[in-house]
């Protein structure tokens, strides 16, 4: 049975767009093998928590389509899922490991270990803990027994090689000298992250780690765990991080980095989202750029995973949201737009949405785009990108054509005024910007005879009339 998982931590506004290119994989893989996908939630981090976030990165996951089939909001056969509940059962293992001489006590303060580090870099060498407190286990076990803050510490076994073998990366070796002692157990009772996640693995029975490459450095210590326990090794698999386009490191201190920004500031199709993060890494065995999750899951395979490091580009990622928009059917795409807008505080007049939407639907990639391209149906323009005072002839002329107009439909407008513009002598560019921006304020717009109709005669001569004495 496939079992796989995330853990996120709460300490970010939502899930980053990187954690979910990753549960898309674990999610497919043991969707694929009728396995389970298990959301566990990393809390035990505590001074860095965000009141609220483990129920908005649980929210996400399901809005976008990546449910746990057990995590804390359904429950599961493995309960709890979240590691602040689980302190007794870590603590539990982290005194099994002592016992069986695989960890020890230390009781060393921070002071002590700030200046230990402190010399060590003065003389460059490796940052590593000095092993005081095992070399002196008797002591410091009476210290601990009277109370004493203590941490517990993995015994890292000396001189040997930790063989990690990543499905994808094949085998990576490691020295046990460069490895430090890592704290399993903190004074304050929670574990660190490197007890917690093979405890809690083994114990959950997750068959398949995949997650990103930056924990690689760190499986040689759970390698270790593993064997001081005699458990059996799940199978790793360490994907590549997501860049930017110029090749550097997807960050949350220069980027949009959180799901939620994608859904709710640009407007991004959560099915969209998640085809293009399917293309992170992996690719259809068919070409395909677009298709669903259910044919994701059924295609993918964690061997054909790339370590190249993938490039997630927000234009590439509006581009593809732009072929779900243009498949959307017209009822569709007006309901989400005004819901858009809604949840921004501006509420849109819905007849006026569906009258504008065959105008706009090929041209919008994103439902934030609506807006910058349809203000102008809402609200009459405050500025202009051409200067319109020096057209007030042309202008005149065409309100006075226009008048004319008994039947206001978009090829009786459009005839109209190319009738004026012969008569006028005038070249055909020059006449239909000066009205496009009479119109709409801007030079690139939607189609302006269609746009003209919905505005109404009675709007266009208004406009035709007013446009000249605002800059």
């Amino acid at each position: 049975m496939v079992r796989t998982r995330i853990a996120p931590s709460p300490t970010g506004q939502d899930v980053h767009v990187g954690s979910v290119a990753t549960a898309l994989m674990n999610f497919a893989w043991a969707h694929r093998n009728k396995g389970q996908f298990v959301v566990r939630i990393e809390d035990t981090d505590r001074s860095r928590l965000v009141p609220g976030g483990e129920k908005k990165m649980l929210d996400t996951l399901d809005r976008i389509g990546l449910p746990g089939d057990e995590s804390p909001k359904v429950g599961g056969p493995y309960a709890p899922y979240r590691q602040s509940e689980r302190l007794a059962v870590y603590k539990k293992y982290a005194e099994e490991l002592v016992k069986n001489n695989k960890a020890y006590y230390c009781v060393c303060t921070p002071e002590r270990l700030t200046k230990m580090r402190e010399e060590q870099q003065a003389k460059k060498q490796l940052p590593k803990y000095d092993r005081l407190c095992l070399n002196n286990q008797d002591e410091v076990k009476k210290k601990v027994l009277a109370g004493e803050k203590h941490v517990v510490r993995l015994k890292i076994p000396d001189n040997e090689e930790i063989v990690v073998n990543d499905l994808i990366r094949g085998q990576i070796k490691f020295g046990t000298k460069d490895i430090d002692d890592q704290v399993l157990l903190k004074s304050d009772g929670y574990p660190t992250y490197h007890l917690a996640v093979v405890v809690d693995d083994h114990l959950m029975k997750i068959t398949h780690v995949i997650r990103g490459e930056e924990w690689l450095p760190s499986t040689p210590k759970h390698v270790i765990i593993y064997q001081s326990f005699g458990w059996e090794l799940p199978v790793f698999v360490h994907v590549s991080l997501l860049r930017n386009p110029d090749k550097s490191k997807l960050s949350k201190r220069k980027n949009p980095v959180w799901t939620s920004w994608y859904l709710d500031e640009q407007g991004i199709y959560p099915e969209a989202l998640l085809n293009y993060l399917a293309l992170m890494g992996w690719s259809h065995p068919e070409g395909k750029e677009k298709f669903s999750l259910d044919e994701y899951v059924e295609k993918f395979d964690i061997n054909d995973i790339q370590t190249t490091a993938p490039v997630f580009d927000p234009v590439k990622l509006d581009w593809m949201n732009g072929l779900y928009i243009r498949e959307s059917q017209n009822s569709n795409l007006k309901t989400q737009i005004l819901e858009f807008y809604k949840k921004r505080k501006i509420n849109l007049d819905e007849n006026l949405v569906e009258k504008t939407i065959p105008l706009i639907k090929e041209r919008i990639k994103k439902l934030s785009g609506y807006l910058p391209l349809c203000e102008f149906f809402f609200n009459k323009p405050e500025k202009y990108e051409i200067d319109l005072k020096s057209k007030k002839d042309l202008l005149k002329n065409l309100g006075e054509e226009l008048e004319k107009v008994k039947d206001w439909k978009a090829s009786v407008i459009g005839e109209s005024m190319q009738g004026l513009v012969k008569k006028l002598g005038v070249k055909a560019g020059e006449f239909f910007m000066v009205v496009r921006v009479a119109m709409t304020g801007k030079k690139i717009s939607p189609p302006l005879n269609e746009s003209m109709e919905i505005l109404g005669k009675e709007e266009c001569l208004k406009r035709i009339d007013q446009s000249p004495r605002i800059q």
